[in-house]
This record gives C-alpha cells, structure tokens and sequence, in this order.
C-alpha cells in the first residue's frame, strides 16, 4: 500500500549530430531517429539520474517487504511513430554534469554533458580507448565517438515495448538496476534511455519521442516511483462488508495536507440499510471492514487523469480493529494542486464496487 515517488536531479539530452552540444536545462527529453541536414542518420539519448539519498531513504522504508522500482515518463510529442519499437534503459557507468544549454541555444552551450563528452568543463569523454569491464558505449568514429557509457548485464537491461494501441508514456521496470546501487554492486549515475541498436543509425526508421524533462513547467515531471507492500489485515471483532450495499466514508481529510507529509486516512464502512438491532447508539454507527480485495487511486481533479491506479499488491486498504485504513506519501503530488480519492472493492460474490463520494484534498508547500 505504499507508493513512493522521487523526482530527478538530473537529466539531459545528447544527440549524434551535436557532439559538444548541452541540453541540461531543456524542459524535453528526446528519444528519437533522424536525418540530419546533411542527410545523415543520426540519434538522440536520454539521461535522468535520481538523488541516491532518496532512494536510500525509501528502500530503507520498504526494507524486508518485496518491493518494485518503476521509471515513469510522460510523453509531450511524438511523430512518425512505427506500429512497434522498443525503448531501453541501461544504468550508466560513469558520472556525468548536467550543464546548463538548451537544445534552441545560439551559440550552443558546451558546459556539460553531450554526444561526445560526459563533463565537457574538464574535458572528460565517456570513453577512450577500450571499454572498462562489463561497460558499453557507443558508436561513431573521429569526432563522432560517445553516445554514453552504461552497463552492458542483461540483469540491469530494462526495456518497455510500444504497439499503435498503447499509451506511449514511459514505464521501466528498474528494480533490479537500483538493487544493484543500494547494495554498492554498481554506482547510482541515473540512466540512458535510447532505441533498440536495430533502429537506430539507420535509413528505416525515422521517428521522434519526447517526454518532459525535470526542468518542465507542467504537472509531467518524470519520476523514479517506488512501490511495496506493507499492508496489514486484521479486523479484529469487526464484521466484514459482504454486499455491495455499502456506504463508506472518509475519515482524517484535514483537506490540507504539506507535500513532506504522510497522511493516514480511515476509511468508516456502514451498511446502507442496517439490520435493526437493540442498543443505546444509532445502528448507523456501527462501524465495519472493507474486504481486505479493497484498493484506493489518485485523481488528479482539474485533468482528471488518474495519478496512482488502483494495484492489487501496492494500493490494497489495510484493516486494524479500528477499522479499515491507508497511507499516502504526499511528496509524490505536485503542490498547489486538488486531488480526489477513490475506492474499488471486489466482493467475495465476484462484484466489484467503484466508490466516488466527492473526496478531495490539497496538497500545500
């Protein structure tokens, strides 16, 4: 039931065509294949990294509970796209500086990382000569050689697959990446997120993706979104919801919350037509559990998308003999913004029941 999202330190774009070219400040990341002015086949790569405090402070969190760690991004324009590709994620081997150009620069910036060099400030290319041991890089010739340097295990490899019927927004599954980095088997330098070897550099497949940057003025920042299952189910004397003749409530909704804060809410079950029974306090009271196939989402209430989906491992409702709960970390939530709860539960009978009772907050600075 828990969902932790970190934000980027970092990011970058190099492209082929530019050697010495920044973009560190850009608010796009572009992933893409394309014919240069020159005719040339050319490619652009990404790089994100995420502060390695944080991730160490959030697997600390979910330390002895299985856990999974997703790379999210969000697409802002694409064009030309194949029925299928496939995009990788590789964990980059060597430090990089994030510099401060843009792609529309004039003159271009060359203060940090590009195609050709990694901190172009020191003069420091992403490789010379051979390859350290379990790394790869690039390809290219003269002053065309770098692209990035990153692990080449197929344990660290992490790819995502498109269809012309799937979202194109980015969704790595990183876990094994970043296990590697917290237990110092390699060093957290981010990734590099590039097309299939089969697609780029050549004359086939011309199409671009890009995805908003950590530098981005919009709600789409990518994140490194952490997920485990802490969840807890006891109900104690409490009788469990059968029907779907139910109505819940929300309890501890300040309707205001701080984005470093976490919020427990309580969620109080009642039937909606109680049995009659002889006791001093109205039978509406009688509090009661949601089945423990009960599961919470996110709502962002002005886009209306949905900013955590239900899971039925990381968003399940826990239960003590209180009654029925969950926790949400709120550093996840862009501030300033409302959000609205939701609820589904999936009956024992086979039904499911979707809860929409208007429950909104906002999350403050």
């Amino acid at each position: 039931m828990a969902i932790y999202k970190i934000f980027p330190e970092k990011s970058a774009t190099l492209y082929s065509f530019y050697p010495t070219l920044n973009t560190g400040l850009d608010e796009i990341l572009e992933i893409s294949t394309f014919k240069s002015i020159n005719s040339t086949d050319e490619v652009s790569r990404a790089l994100i990294k995420f502060p390695t405090n944080q991730i160490s402070e959030s697997l600390a969190r979910a330390a002895g509970k299985a856990f999974d760690v997703y790379l999210k991004l969000y697409l802002a324009n694409a064009s030309s796209l194949p029925l299928n590709y496939t995009l990788f994620a590789h964990p980059i081997a060597t430090d990089w500086n994030k510099g401060t150009g843009r792609l529309g620069n004039s003159p271009i910036t060359t203060d940090g990382a590009g195609w050709k060099y990694k901190d172009q400030n020191s003069g420091s290319a992403w490789f010379s000569g051979s390859f350290t041991s379990g790394t790869t890089g690039s390809y290219g010739s003269g002053s065309n050689v770098g692209g990035g340097l990153w692990y080449t295990s197929s344990n660290y490899q992490s790819t995502q697959s498109f269809t012309n019927l799937t979202s194109k927004d980015i969704e790595l599954k990183v876990t094994n990446a970043v296990s590697a980095s917290y237990t110092n088997i390699i060093s957290n330098y981010g990734f590099i997120l590039k097309h299939s070897s089969s697609i780029e550099f050549t004359t086939q497949s011309k199409f671009e993706t890009k995805y908003f940057s950590d530098n981005t003025h919009t709600i789409y920042p990518p994140c490194l979104e952490i997920r485990w299952d802490d969840s807890v189910y006891s109900t104690g004397s409490l009788s469990v919801i059968s029907n779907n003749l139910f109505v819940p409530s929300l309890g501890n909704n300040k309707g205001e919350f701080q984005q470093d804060s976490v919020q427990r809410f309580r969620v109080n079950v009642r039937d909606k037509f109680p049995a009659r029974a002889f006791q001093t306090s109205s039978v509406y009271l009688n509090n009661k559990a949601l089945p423990s196939t009960s599961y919470w989402s996110i709502k962002d209430l002005d886009s209306e998308e949905i900013v955590v989906d239900y899971d039925t491992t990381y968003t399940k409702i826990s239960c003590d003999t209180s009654g029925s709960y969950f926790d949400i970390y709120m550093n996840g939530l862009e501030p300033e913004r409302y959000y609205k709860l939701l609820f589904k539960t999936v009956l024992a009978t086979g039904g499911t029941v979707i809860s929409d009772n208007n429950y909104y907050f906002k999350v403050i600075r």
